[in-house]
Parts: structure tokens; sequence; C-alpha cells
């Protein structure tokens, strides 16, 4: 079958958008060696180096069969099925890959085991990661390149934490139903096909960078959109690590699958990049070196490690300041990494979302997130080192314990800037020196020192006051 051959069969699957039969077409005719029929034999030899091997066997199965249901070859309309399903498939189609891969049939569809559909995932995780490191994007290496690795305990982590509304359920029977349920409200796992496939299909698709580096909108969008001529669109969930040129070998408490994991729950806008801000190991265990390094650098991601191994932190929105009150916004979250992967997110009960307080005789000393003072979900104590993790928070939904003890002692901390940081008052063109100035005033780290030096405030600057 030539090439106009299989871009004339691409066209009669009504279901093809233009962009995606050409990438159908092309992929079909490379592993049918230009006939109309696909082995399986071939489609192994195409994806089988792409993929974790038990998602082969699951797109194998769904290809062609079980047992004495099996049959020899499809068809290029079967092969472009199994493409829209997995990348902008609606719910009850993605259901029907996922029963089909696991071999069980309409009838068996409401007696499906937690342990199967778990691991149904932690294929999908695990070839998502392995694609990571075929491809090769400037992304991945800018992590890959610092050290930062992917380890299979993460991987079944983060596949358990996306299939934890089913282990609701134990090993008992899951319901159709309770998978619609599921897979309607997993827009992370949604986003983890629509990266393979979108990957597997393009292998041969000679524009496949400009489709890779498009950007890609919710799976829910995806399936809300009407027109039928526009493809899906491929967007990877690791960003860009920033802000490490001088550090060859960086000794990061993540690997790949944590960071996909936190980056997937932030606001969309702050997915694209991370900044490297402070390191334990870098630049020393001083709570007054961690805040000159994070004020005024806009929204954050803080990791720390508890003595016990523990791996927990939060995303802050706003920039962090010095001050006696709590401030930020309900896009807050904390999060949990090991040894379970959680996201808690805000309940709208309080506003307690980020605190920032030092050298104050009436107010604590120390930085939190979420709760009240000596019931925070997480503090760190102005006394490097030391901190606290409470049994209950009311600020975030879900919340349990996050350190292996309510008080702990953490051994590693990073924090990392999400997007640009804010413009300073000279970049807003305000004035900085002079009569009446102070270049603190477009200094974020003199600022902070000069406050827990205990100098007085004046104005809206930390400074001397003026000599009279």
């Amino acid at each position: 079958m030539g090439v106009n051959s299989s871009k004339k069969l691409a066209a009669k699957c009504s279901f093809l958008s233009k962009d995606e039969q050409l990438i159908v077409s092309n992929s079909f005719k490379l592993a049918s060696k230009n006939s109309e029929k696909i082995k399986e034999d071939e489609i192994t030899k195409l994806w089988g180096s792409q993929m974790d091997p038990r998602l082969l066997q699951y797109i194998n199965n769904y290809l062609f069969g079980r047992g004495e249901q099996k049959i020899v070859t499809v068809d290029l309309e079967r092969f472009a099925e199994l493409f829209v399903f997995c990348t902008r498939g609606t719910v009850d189609e993605k259901v029907k890959v996922l029963l089909t891969s696991l071999g069980k049939t309409e009838e068996e569809c409401n007696d499906i085991p937690y342990s199967l559909v778990k691991e149904y995932v932690e294929a999908i995780v695990s070839s998502y990661m392995k694609i990571q490191r075929l491809s090769n994007s400037k992304q991945y290496k800018s992590w890959a390149n610092r050290g930062c690795n992917t380890h299979t305990q993460n991987s079944q982590r983060l596949a358990e934490s996306l299939t934890r509304d089913l282990a609701v359920l134990g090993n008992n029977a899951i319901s159709r139903r309770s998978l619609e349920t599921w897979l309607q409200g997993s827009t992370v796992l949604g986003q983890l096909l629509l990266f393979v496939f979108m990957h597997l299909y393009n292998i041969s698709h000679k524009d496949k960078s400009a489709i890779v580096n498009e950007k890609q909108p919710s799976s829910v969008e995806s399936e809300q959109a009407t027109n039928e001529n526009e493809g899906p669109r491929e967007r990877s969930l690791v960003p860009y690590c920033r802000g490490l040129d001088l550090i060859p070998s960086y000794p990061s408490i993540l690997d790949l699958n944590q960071i996909v994991f936190v980056n997937a729950h932030l606001p969309q806008q702050y997915q694209v990049e991370w900044r490297f801000l402070f390191s334990s190991e870098i630049h020393g265990e001083s709570f007054s070196t961690l805040i000159g390094r994070i004020v005024n650098q806009g929204p954050s991601v803080m990791v720390l490690e508890d003595r016990s191994g523990y791996v927990f932190g939060g995303f802050a929105p706003a920039n962090w300041a010095l001050g006696p009150n709590f401030f930020g916004d309900d896009s807050c979250f904390l999060f949990t990494l090991s040894p379970r992967m959680r996201i808690f997110p805000s309940t709208g009960y309080n506003q307690h979302f980020q605190y920032l307080n030092l050298h104050q005789q009436t107010m604590p000393n120390g930085l939190a997130m979420g709760g009240q003072h000596n019931f925070c979900g997480l503090w760190l104590d102005g006394e490097y080192g030391k901190g606290h993790s409470s049994e209950s928070c009311t600020t975030f939904a879900g919340y349990q314990q996050m350190s292996h003890t309510k008080e702990f002692q953490f051994r590693h901390l990073e924090v990392w800037g999400l997007g640009q940081p804010p413009p300073t008052p000279q970049e807003r063109g305000e004035r900085v020196t002079g009569k009446g100035g102070s270049i603190l005033d477009g200094n974020a780290e003199s600022k902070a020192m000069l406050k827990m030096a205990g100098k007085t405030i004046h104005s809206e600057g930390l400074r001397e006051p003026p000599n009279t």
C-alpha cells in the first residue's frame, strides 16, 4: 500500500481530523510495510522499545484480542480508533480501551479487580517516563543533566495516587460506573495517556517536533472541543529547570515522577518553568539565608525531607514577605511525595495559607502554611531544622499529618520559584536611590536581612530612620 493509498484510507475514517489522518496514515504505513493490514509482531517492532512491556501487551490485547477471539491482523480503522480513543476519547471510549486491554468483555465489566487497574496505570506512568528519557527533550535534559532520575518506586507511587479513588474498594469488584466516574475526574491520567500515544503515533511523522511543542489543553477541554478539525496537541508535564547552570550535579530531593505529580496540580501558567531558589545542601542550614533567597520571588514550591525519609511540602502562590499576618490565596496546597503521593487543596474554610515572620516577641517566628499557630499543616521554625505537621488542618481538604512524627527535624530543604520573578522597583521604573530612597527597595535579600537584624520599619521598606 503506497503513501497516497494509506492517506486515502485514513480519509475514510470520518472520526479523524485532517492532521490526525496524516499522523495515523504515516504510522500505519511504517508498521504495515505498505500493506493494508498490521500484524502483532509488526506493532511490537514499531513500539516495543518505546514503552513498558506491560503497556505493549495491553495495546496488543486491544488491537488483536486474546485467546480464541484473537485475530491475526487489524486494519487501519482499528489502528486509528486506538489513537483517537486514547488521545481525545470520551470517558466511555477510554473505559472500552481499559477493559479490552485487560482482556475483559462487556459481560465482565462489573467485576474488575483494583489490582489490574492499578497495574494498567503503572504501565502508562512507566511508559511516560521511558518516553521522556528516549525523547530527551530540553525539559527532560534540564533535569537529567543535573542528576535528576526516575525511580520505579516513585512511578508506582504516582500510579497509586492516580488510582486512589478506586482503592477504597480494595480488591473487591470495581463496577463500570466506578471506572467511568474515576476516569471522568482523572485529568492527569488523561494527560499521560495523551503524551504516550501522541509519541507512539508520531514516531514516523516528519513534523513531530512542531506537534510535540504545541500547547495542550486539559483532557476535559479536549473532550468538549467542538471543532472536528482540531486534533489533540501534546504538552509535557515536565517543567523546564532553570538556575542550576553553575551546579552540574544537583543533589535534589525530587525525582521526575515527583516533579510531574506536583507540576500537574499547579495552576497551568506555572507548569512551564521551575527556577532554583534554595537548597540546604548548597546554601547551608540557615533560616536567614532561606528567607533572603525566597522573598519577592513570586509563587514557589517548597519541598523538604524529614529525618525519617518522609518527603512533603507546599505550593505558595503569593510572594513570601515578612509580616505578622497570614496571606496568600486558595490556589495554595500542601502535598506529600513519600511514602505516599497526595495533594491537599484548599477547603475555603479559612485564609491561613502563608505566614512568615522573624524577630517578633509577640508573634511566632518561622514559616507556616495552613492551620493556626502551634497547629499548622506545615511549620518551619525560625530555629533552622525544626518543624511540625499537625494531625489535622482545617485549611486543606483531606489533610493528613505529612511528617513521620508531628514534631520533626528535617535534613534537606529546597525551594523552587515558578515562572518569571516579579519585576524589581528598578524594572518598574521606580526610584530606588537618592534622597528619600533606599537601595534596599530593590534588593529583597537585603530587606529580609535588615528585618532579621531587628532594624526599625519605616514606610514600605526596611531601612534605618533618616538622620535628624
